[in-house]
């Protein structure tokens, strides 16, 4: 794919991996809109990059239709989805509660099906589109305290499986992303302390992977790509 001729849309693009990766993909020539929660935080990064800003809960059914509608609309086609959007929880198995169990899942999970089946009918109809879940190295890996957190990765990962063996034949490449630890906010959103380590990965790492993706022939795609920091102390 070209680039310049991608139509794009990212979920949680207004911070963090979204936002570096909606950032390079319009400096390489792509049309791109963002969508979250925080319509404020939403508006300045999209003032900031350059793109379409669209308030959004993926977790909504009607606002996520909505969302795909005006996608197509105001970028006059749509042929790349991003589905970046996800939150965090970490607590011990005998801590974990049914209702933050529930939010994870609902964004992590529902939301990333739900936008991803409402981005597919359209893909369908014109026989080509990418979509690329970004999940984490925690969809490999379980670790303690990440019941509500890496279940849903796990999740995520599956469905990608599911959603690659379905689509392929109409000429939709279904991709996973998994980073290791990036430095942005998600820690500190989600409870966690902040690593301070320069060596830990920065989101523009895994928008150049995203990118290089997203450029190779259609006729090829990569199915997965884990990105870990080097990490040399």
């Amino acid at each position: 794919m070209r680039l310049g001729d991608a139509r794009v849309l990212v979920t949680g693009g207004s911070s963090g991996i979204g936002r570096g990766i909606a950032e390079l993909l319009i400096r390489r020539g792509a049309r791109v809109a963002i969508c979250g929660r925080d319509e404020r935080r939403l508006r300045e990064t999209a003032a900031a990059i350059g793109a379409l800003p669209i308030r959004a809960d993926v977790s909504d059914e009607a606002d996520v239709e909505r969302m795909v509608e005006r996608v197509i609309a105001e970028l006059g086609d749509y042929n790349v989805l991003v589905n970046n959007a996800g939150i965090g929880s970490w607590a011990p198995l005998v801590e974990t509660t049914a209702g933050e169990m529930r939010r994870v899942w609902e964004t992590n999970v529902l939301g990333a099906m739900l936008v991803a089946r409402a981005s597919a009918r359209y893909f369908i109809t014109r026989s080509r589109g990418d979509i690329i879940n970004v999940a984490s190295t925690a969809a490999h890996r379980g670790g303690a305290g990440g019941t509500s957190y890496t279940s849903s990765k796990f999740a995520l990962r599956g469905m990608t499986e599911c959603w690659r063996a379905e689509l392929r034949a109409h000429n939709i490449r279904v991709m996973l992303v998994s980073p290791s630890e990036v430095i942005t906010d998600f820690f500190v959103r989600s409870g966690r302390e902040q690593p301070d380590n320069p060596t830990k990965l920065h989101p523009e790492e895994i928008a150049h992977v995203v990118a290089a993706m997203l450029e190779m022939e259609d006729r090829g795609f990569v199915t997965e790509a884990t990105v870990w920091a080097t990490n040399p102390r």
